[in-house]
């Protein structure tokens, strides 16, 4: 406090702001720097000048000093080694204001300390790490999880044995149509019948426990004891008309910016968006990343380049146009705090605004509601498999870190993320507290999003499946068949929906055409099992949805539900277009375009 106030800070503002450092557990150095009273420069600078150093602003990367704990200076900056090329090797220093008396009565005592000796910022310290060390980072990032943990990494799409059993039974399937065309067929017809109905039952199951055993929204209670540092990360690529939208969500977060570790990750040839960013002056809980140009330039990637500077013990990830609830990081860290560190994941649900505005928003809001709240919520409390969504999940950083981070090959990274950690042994659950986001009203927009959707969705059930009985011996028997249903019996239900629609139209034609008393048993039963799949997943997909919508969305909803019909054949369409896409380009990430709100402008 004293040292504060040689350099110039009033009296009354220590004083609240020691009372603040004492409710959040940090120091009044802390709160000044995050209150935005000061800039960083300015600070630093007026350190500088007591301890008579000189103040350096920016650090050229090219002569920091390397060396295997360089990393280190993103999580803390303290010092950084400078190796100049005509004068001897100077050490950069972030001094504490807690010690600043010590360095000072040091520098006294042995002034030679201070011949090559500096002053500087933490944030020019963090710049200089980031451009010092990119080349080794992006590398690591890119090739740490397929080197180290090869069996969940996509990097190799398909494995050797999954091509040699892939390839004989497609060759006894083609086989079996040369030599007994109807009956290989009937039995297809079986086993794939079979196979969507199991996967309408996991859904039917979803709906009643939706309808029977709602759960009451959670209060928060008071938090007892300070607060632990949080990390946020929003992986952005070419958005510079949504930096405004994001930066004013992202500042109604209810949490210390004292505490908060915002990480904007750009790709470093995105200079559009990181110079819109800059220009609104983000706070100094936020951090621009900036990343190399290499490898499959995936949102995985960039997350995981990011990763090795989270600060926080909790970690959330959103998407650059979430509109999370201010207060989404309270609610998970109570749920954090009251569960069992075996709790490794938890996810906000995502909430479709747009709903009104055409039949395709409209309809991807039913679907997202179904999903986030009644399917999710579901799996959830049973303490099974949940296949995350892209946004709004929230991490212990620890937890995170011992999964590998993100798959940076996998391009629905989200789905599997949860499920790797499920079979590491940490469990994931749902909060409450939603964020906001906007559908896709162009349907060019919207198949380019599924079938970047459906073909992560096969990547993770390809990585899976590459040692079914490992899978089984990591995660247990029922899971292991509720996951089949989930990722496997999706894949099946959406490729095979038109096929379905056709055994069915068939079927009808068959028993209009037939006398009645010639009709088997097997036809009628298979009959009647299509139109159960059809109607059922209909029923189930309208239920799921409309149950978990409020009355205001229901009434913008209206009638469009009437085109889930040809929302389930887009589904299909999107479907097979990512099991083509997978075979001629299974990295490539389709970016989906984002328009800032207009009534979010200016708030």
């Amino acid at each position: 406090m004293a040292v504060l106030a040689a350099l110039g800070f009033s009296k009354p503002l220590l004083a609240r702001l020691a009372l603040t450092a004492r409710a959040n557990g940090t120091t009044v150095e802390a709160e000044l720097l995050a209150s935005g009273e000061v800039e960083e420069n300015a600070y630093y600078g007026a350190m500088a000048r007591m301890l008579r150093l000189p103040f350096v602003s920016e650090i050229d990367p090219h002569q920091v000093v390397t060396t295997p704990l360089l990393d280190t200076q993103l999580h803390r900056p303290t010092l950084l080694r400078i190796a100049h090329r005509h004068r001897p090797q100077e050490a950069a220093i972030v001094p504490e204001a807690a010690r600043l008396s010590e360095i000072a009565a040091a520098l006294m005592t042995m002034p030679a300390l201070g011949r090559n000796l500096a002053v500087t910022t933490p944030s020019a310290v963090r710049r200089a790490v980031w451009k010092a060390g990119e080349d080794r980072r992006v590398r690591e990032t890119t090739n740490s999880l397929f080197e180290q943990k090869p069996a969940f990494s996509a990097r190799v799409v398909l494995s050797g044995a999954q091509g040699f059993y892939g390839g004989i039974l497609l060759a006894a399937i083609i086989v079996c149509f040369g030599a007994l065309p109807f009956e290989t067929l009937y039995c297809l017809h079986v086993a794939l019948s079979f196979t969507y109905f199991a996967s309408l039952i996991l859904r039917i199951v979803a709906l009643a426990r939706r309808k029977f055993m709602a759960v009451p929204r959670k209060s928060l209670s008071q938090t007892v004891g300070p607060l632990p540092r949080y990390t946020v990360m929003v992986a952005l690529y070419r958005e510079a008309g949504m930096a405004e939208q994001l930066l004013r969500g992202l500042e109604r977060l209810d949490w210390p910016a004292s505490l908060l570790d915002i990480k904007l990750v750009c790709e470093a040839d995105d200079r559009e968006t990181i110079e819109a960013l800059r220009a609104l002056g983000p706070g100094p809980q936020f951090e621009i990343v900036e990343v190399p140009a290499y490898g499959p330039r995936t949102k995985p990637k960039a997350l995981t380049y990011a990763l090795a500077a989270a600060r926080g013990e909790f970690l959330a990830i959103y998407d650059a146009e979430d509109r999370p609830h201010p207060q989404q990081l309270r609610e998970a860290y109570q749920h954090f705090r009251n569960a069992p560190p075996e709790l490794g994941c938890l996810q906000a649900p995502l909430i479709i605004t747009n709903v009104g505005q055409s039949w395709l928003s409209a309809l991807f809001s039913l679907e997202y509601s179904g999903l986030f709240r009644g399917l999710l919520p579901m799996l959830g409390r049973t303490r099974m498999p949940l296949p995350l969504g892209g946004t709004s999940n929230h991490f212990r950083t620890a937890a995170l870190i011992a999964a590998g981070g993100w798959d940076p090959y996998n391009v629905t990274e989200d789905a599997d993320m949860g499920i790797r950690l499920y079979r590491l042994g940490y469990r994931s659950d749902v909060i409450q507290r939603q964020t906001l986001e906007d559908a896709p009203v162009s349907v060019p927009v919207w198949v380019s999003q599924r079938t970047r959707w459906f073909k992560g969705w096969v990547q993770t059930w390809l990585v899976l499946m590459r040692d079914p009985r490992r899978l089984i011996r990591d995660m247990g028997l029922v899971p292991f068949l509720i996951l089949q249903l989930l990722v496997g019996g999706m894949l099946v239900s959406a490729l095979l929906h038109p096929l379905i629609l056709v055994f069915l139209g068939v079927g009808a034609i068959a028993l209009l055409e037939a006398p009645a008393n010639e009709v088997s048993a097997q036809a009628l039963s298979l009959f009647i099992l299509d139109s159960v799949n059809i109607v059922g997943s209909y029923l189930t997909f309208l239920g799921l949805g409309i149950g978990s919508m409020i009355d205001h969305e229901k009434q913008l909803l209206g009638r469009r539900w009437v085109a889930v019909p040809l929302y389930w054949l887009m589904i299909s369409y999107a479907a097979w277009r990512a099991v083509l896409e997978l075979y001629r380009k299974p990295f490539f990430w389709s970016k989906t375009p984002h328009t800032p709100r207009t009534d979010m402008k200016g708030k």
